[in-house]
């Protein structure tokens, strides 16, 4: 894929914003081996890493206010594995490439890149 293939498909995805205090999320893969070369288990941890590709402009309150996203686009994430799994409903595929929508209050950590 040419750098201007991937600019326009990223443009495209950019366009779908995510409602309320949703976030687009693509799931790091895990490290299936330890760096000594044990394979882990599926079970060995219960949190996982992904990456913000798009969020939505925040969570309203009952007067109609809007409170801002904490997270922002470009930011990893850590989740419970459960909710990046995309076992739940949550999964999504935008132009070949697979998501999950996740609503930010299920974010436990967030670290700025």
């Amino acid at each position: 894929m040419t750098q201007k293939e991937w600019y326009n498909k990223k443009r495209k995805i950019m366009k779908m914003k995510p409602m309320g205090d949703q976030l687009l999320l693509k799931v790091i893969k895990q490290e299936t081996k330890s760096a000594s070369g044990i394979i882990l288990s599926a079970d060995s941890s219960t949190f996982g890493k992904a990456e913000v590709i798009n969020v939505g402009e925040g969570v309203r309150t009952m007067t109609g206010d809007i409170i801002p996203m904490t997270c922002k686009v470009g930011d990893t994430v850590i989740a419970p594995i459960a909710k990046l799994s995309g076992k739940n409903g949550n999964e999504i595929v935008l132009e070949d490439e697979t998501y999950v929508l996740v609503r930010e209050m299920d974010i436990a950590m967030v670290s700025r890149n």
